[in-house]
């Protein structure tokens, strides 16, 4: 009869701090969401966590995992050179890198980054107007989306540079030709806002199949109203304390082992 090999190697969650470990089921979970909601592309594109600390060491995903399997543990710690912190093995997507670090280290609030290639979002990232506001989930999302211009798989440290001065302040970005990035103070935040840019991306490429002459232009100063009623603490609110509980509620339900 076999018996299972014991082993003294300390656990992910034993080497790191409580906040620390918090943050990773945080990203764990956003990870699974996004494969829940189809939002990934196998084994690209990224979702990224700032440890606390000095530091600038973040979390990311290991390049060799599909992203129903991230957990926890599995995710892999690295500083802004995209050197791993935390002996592991697993090797880091390089354009993931580039990308997230320059988010990272450009914007002492951006805490979190998310970045995705959905259909819908390159749709979005391809047409000239950009995201329009004819629907309400646009006028939400729209106030806060800024655009860079492709420059090519996103390998040239030189390019950092370019992305941070093209976010600015805002807290969404549709990276041309590519797809779509946002940023929050907490893992919450930035899904919230993906969930919502996202959204708005489908809804414009299914009401573009009606032809651009049959679209209702929503009433003049319309979308200035949704912007200053979504804009401040009551977001944050909205994400942290209803949206998000309510998501990792859900994941529990579904398979609770990201928070392995």
């Amino acid at each position: 009869m076999l018996t299972a090999l014991k082993t003294d190697a300390p656990s992910i969650r034993d080497q790191v701090s409580e906040e620390e470990w918090a943050l990773r089921v945080d990203l764990a979970a956003a990870y699974r969401l996004v494969a829940h909601y189809g939002w990934d592309d196998l084994i690209f594109t990224h979702l990224s966590a700032r440890v606390p600390g000095p530091e600038h060491h973040f979390l990311i995903n290991p390049y060799t995992h599909m992203f129903d399997e991230i957990t926890a543990s599995s995710l892999v710690k690295i500083d802004v050179h995209g050197d791993r912190v935390m002996e592991m093995r697993q090797p880091v997507n390089k354009a993931g890198f580039v990308i997230h670090s320059a988010i990272h280290m450009g914007r002492d609030d951006a805490h979190a980054v998310m970045h995705l290639h959905t259909p819908h979002g390159q749709a979005v990232s391809a047409m000239a107007e950009g995201l329009m506001p004819h629907t309400q989930t646009a006028m939400i999302a729209r106030h806060d989306v800024a655009y860079h211009d492709f420059e090519g798989i996103a390998t040239d440290l030189d390019e950092r540079e370019r992305l941070v001065a093209d976010l600015g302040t805002k807290n969404a970005m549709i990276l041309r030709n590519h797809g779509t990035l946002t940023v929050g103070e907490t893992v919450a935040q930035a899904f919230l806002r993906m969930y919502y840019l996202e959204r708005a991306c489908e809804a414009q490429v299914m009401m573009l199949t009606a032809g651009r002459d049959g679209l209702y232009n929503p009433p003049q100063g319309v979308a200035e109203k949704v912007e200053t009623q979504t804009s401040g603490p009551g977001m944050k609110r909205l994400a942290e304390g209803l949206a998000w509980p309510a998501l990792l509620r859900k994941l529990d339900r579904m398979d609770p082992s990201f928070r392995d």
